[in-house]
């Protein structure tokens, strides 16, 4: 599957372009894909690790990543049908399913925290919360443990909205990351106002970072502002060790990429021989 992109082409008013034709018949064939995988339960969450910047050194939590399965049981990843379906009321329950998956993980696993992708489409949407009001009740703690991720992009379509989630959900102990930092337009006034815990530095800034002087004053000034207001910074992308040095010498707080580890549908915090013995 290819990511769905926006793609211009002049073409007169009213035609039928052979290359629409193709992209709408994409993304109708990636929407089929994913709506069986969801009825029939053919999704996953594969984690990867994020990373203490500092001594000790430890994972500081894991991102949870949706991926479904396809007809042929191919293990595809979000970025292969997100860009389709994000803005449908599939989208709502891929983020419901995403949801619902994390929590179990932290419900058997209290030593651990993960982080949730979500849309702020999905703010609002009554099924989302029912699952998220249905394991807080059985343990209160799960939200203690839980980050949810919302992208740069999502957050500026409602950021009124958003703030208003945010300030309810973190009375329940729960945090919130800003995702995709720096590629999108936040003004400073909604930065004031969404009081993120933690931000994530977009790998587009963070791959190859040791030797790009222009990243490297972008990074600088994005550390800078989140440091401003508290909030901690995550750097996405962290592919080589010159790179996580470079962050680490700027005051970046942890670390993510596969320098580290690479998404997996094992959970890395078991041992893989007591994995292997639970199949």
């Amino acid at each position: 599957m290819l990511q769905r992109r926006k793609i211009k082409v002049d073409m007169p008013e009213g035609s039928d372009s052979p290359l629409n034709a193709a992209i709408t018949g994409r993304d109708l064939s990636t929407l089929e894909m994913v709506t069986e995988a969801v009825k029939h339960n053919q999704t996953m969450l594969a984690f990867q690790p994020i990373m203490q910047a500092n001594a000790p050194h430890e994972v500081a939590f894991y991102e949870g990543l949706i991926r479904v399965l396809d007809e042929t049981g191919r293990v595809i990843p979000a970025r292969d049908f997100m860009g389709v379906v994000e803005r449908t009321e599939l989208g709502r329950d891929i983020d419901c399913v995403s949801l619902e998956m994390g929590l179990r993980s932290l419900a058997k696993n209290p030593s651990i925290r993960i982080s949730i992708n979500m849309s702020a489409r999905s703010i609002g949407y009554r099924k989302w919360m029912r699952v998220l009001d249905r394991h807080l009740k059985k343990d209160k703690t799960i939200g203690e443990r839980l980050i949810l991720e919302v992208s740069e992009k999502s957050a500026m379509l409602l950021p009124e909205l958003v703030v208003d989630f945010m300030d309810r959900l973190q009375d329940r102990g729960i945090c919130f990351a800003l995702d995709d930092y720096g590629t999108g337009d936040t003004a400073v006034r909604h930065f004031r106002q969404f009081l993120f815990d933690l931000v994530k530095i977009d790998g587009e800034f963070v791959r190859g970072i040791s030797t790009n002087p222009d990243n490297q004053l972008l990074v600088r000034a994005l550390v800078s502002v989140a440091q401003q207001f508290e909030m901690l910074t995550v750097a996405a992308s962290v592919e080589t060790i010159e790179d996580a040095e470079f962050l680490v010498s700027i005051g970046v707080d942890c670390l993510q990429g596969y320098l580290f580890g690479a998404p997996t549908v094992r959970p890395p915090w078991i041992p893989q021989k007591d994995a292997q013995a639970s199949a």
